[in-house]
């Protein structure tokens, strides 16, 4: 079992936990995902924290950016500046199941290196 956890975020994976073997949460919530789900946010959230890293210099001090895509059964969008950002990703209705979670700066970016930590690890 892996399990790490920070203020505003927490990720963990345990594979015999069946269906369900990776949970992601935030300030108040959390949510179970399959591997497929978990693999394709990992690939989504990595995505868009790429395409931050690419435009960030191009950013003025104060400038805004709002980043969306979508990648599988999830959205996500990164909002914020060139210093912090906020992620939140939306799980489309699949099989009568959803769900929406959200995580502020700077639980977004500590969140992120612990999914590409995972991520690596399983790999």
């Amino acid at each position: 079992m892996v399990q790490q956890e920070g203020p505003g975020w927490r990720l963990a994976r345990d594979p015999s936990r069946g269906t369900y073997p990776v949970l992601i949460g935030g300030e108040g919530w959390a949510i179970e995902l399959t591997e497929s789900e978990w693999r394709d946010l990992g690939n989504l959230v990595s995505d868009l924290e790429r395409q931050h890293r690419e435009l960030v210099d191009q950013l003025m001090e104060q400038e805004a950016i709002e980043l969306e895509l979508e990648r599988g059964v999830w959205w996500g969008c990164l909002s914020g500046n060139r210093h912090s950002w906020a992620l939140t990703v939306l799980l489309s209705p699949l099989q009568n199941r959803g769900a929406e979670g959200h995580w502020p700066a700077p639980a977004a970016a500590a969140m992120v290196a612990a999914m590409r930590t995972l991520l690596d690890t399983m790999a």
